[in-house]
């Protein structure tokens, strides 16, 4: 007698014709949240140098603000996602831009700048959130022969959130000169995403392995009616362990496999401090080459809208050359182009060129790190794995800007730029030898 094997629901929801109208608005609306992220990252690049000329503030101290917002960021991304691996995508995916919403409105109202620097702090522990929670969430409704370029679209976002942040601080400043209005001019569009996020339903993946197959089966059978595919039996697999308290997340993550926890806190680590470092300082080191404020801003803008062609190339590319491959040429090669740039601010022209570069390659390089690192994780431990890798890259992105200040007038540019890509290259070489190849693999 033979007995049929029916397949789980995890495997139905990752085998479904992707339509727009179902996990394509899912891409929307999270990348939406991901776009804030952005915008909010970048602000910290236009608001350090206005800051510190209202309160007379030296470059150091003035530095605290993008600590403070990043370091909020770097709690807010092992806070919810252990929470969104505890008690749902769905709750975390809403509360993240609510909590960023209310206190950056309380921010842009500081009476000075220690309650500013407090308040970037928590705002930013709710928008830090928004990275791993998303990804977690439009990763489990995606299906897998798209999975790859889907995440790696993803990051389109990014440069259209750090574009607008640095276009809507360049009006601003032209305009009216105000710092607390640039913060404003972010919080009507954040509560409208607020609301639409609620209506987005929860991960299938995450009902069917809590056991709740009731709610698991209502999701995916309206994903298969609503893409059109052909209904089959399936069975619901929930997990072998009762899920765990957030904060032994971490513990958990090191117990699964030490060397991918280690590479992927590596990989975020040094990729996204490169990042995170030009958003700081290329406005105020392009403003002491000479240029204009504005103008600064504006370049800056340009290069992060830039990104936009990389994050094309990533998604042409991610699937065909595989992640790994991807990663390990393209993150490296960004950090060598901020080299240059450092030795080209003497020649305008070319240092704009370089920065306009660089924005293209490390947008190759981002998307196709999240989009990796976010397969490397069973469902269970998806969200809090990606979560505490991010915690790892905003703390190192928020101490390095002070590290950076201190040692600019000191060493110079092009040698803090040269360390920062030997740490790059040193991630690729432990991601080779230590981490797989998940292209076109199914997320268990």
């Amino acid at each position: 007698m033979s007995t049929t094997t029916h397949p789980t629901g995890t495997q139905i929801v990752q085998e479904l014709p992707f339509k727009w109208s179902v996990q394509g608005s899912i891409f929307i609306i999270g990348g939406l949240g991901f776009m804030f992220d952005a915008w909010d990252v970048t602000l910290n690049g236009a608001l350090i140098p206005l800051v510190a000329a209202e309160w007379g503030l030296d470059r150091t101290t003035a530095a605290l603000l993008g600590t403070s917002n990043l370091v909020g960021m770097a709690v807010g991304a092992f806070l919810w996602g252990g929470l969104a691996d505890r008690y749902g995508r769905k709750k975390a995916f809403s509360a993240t831009l609510l909590m960023f919403s209310i206190f950056t409105v309380l921010g842009a109202f500081s009476p000075n700048f220690g309650f500013f620097v407090f308040f970037r702090f928590l705002a930013g522990v709710g928008l830090g959130g928004c990275i791993p929670v998303d990804y977690a969430l439009v990763g489990e409704f995606t299906p897998a022969k798209l999975r790859g370029r889907v995440l790696t679209a993803m990051d389109g976002w990014w440069p259209i959130g750090a574009a607008l942040s640095f276009f809507v601080s360049g009006a601003v400043i032209a305009t009216t000169d105000n710092w607390r209005l640039i913060l404003l001019t972010m919080i009507l569009p954040a509560l409208l995403v607020y609301f639409v996020r609620r209506s987005v339903p929860e991960s299938p993946l995450y009902l069917a392995a809590q056991g709740r197959e009731v709610e698991a089966r209502t999701v995916i059978d309206d994903l298969v009616r609503r893409t059109g595919a052909e209904p089959r039996e399936y069975q619901i697999q929930a997990l072998r362990e009762k899920p765990i308290a957030w904060w032994q997340q971490v513990v958990a993550l090191w117990r699964y496999s030490p060397s991918l926890t280690a590479t992927s806190w590596l990989l975020f680590i040094t990729v996204l401090l490169v990042y995170y470092l030009a958003l700081t300082w290329l406005p105020s080191i392009l403003a002491e080459a000479g240029m204009e404020q504005s103008a600064a801003l504006f370049t800056t803008a340009v290069m992060a809208l830039m990104g936009l062609i990389g994050v094309l190339i990533a998604a042409l590319l991610v699937e065909r050359v595989g992640r790994k491959w991807l990663l390990g040429v393209s993150a490296p090669l960004a950090g060598m182009v901020l080299v240059v740039l450092a030795q080209s601010l003497h020649v305008p022209s070319t240092a704009i060129g370089w920065v306009l570069v660089f924005g293209v390659i490390i947008q190759v390089a981002i998307p196709v790190l999240y989009a990796y690192v976010s397969e490397l994780y069973p469902t269970e431990l998806r969200a809090s794995g990606f979560g505490w890798a991010s915690t790892m890259s905003r703390l190192a992105a928020g101490f390095g800007p002070l590290l950076f200040a201190a040692l600019w007038p000191v060493v110079g540019l092009s040698a803090l730029f040269i360390g920062a890509t030997v740490l790059v290259i040193i991630a690729m070489f432990v991601m080779a030898r230590f981490a797989p190849e998940t292209t076109g693999r199914q997320l268990g």
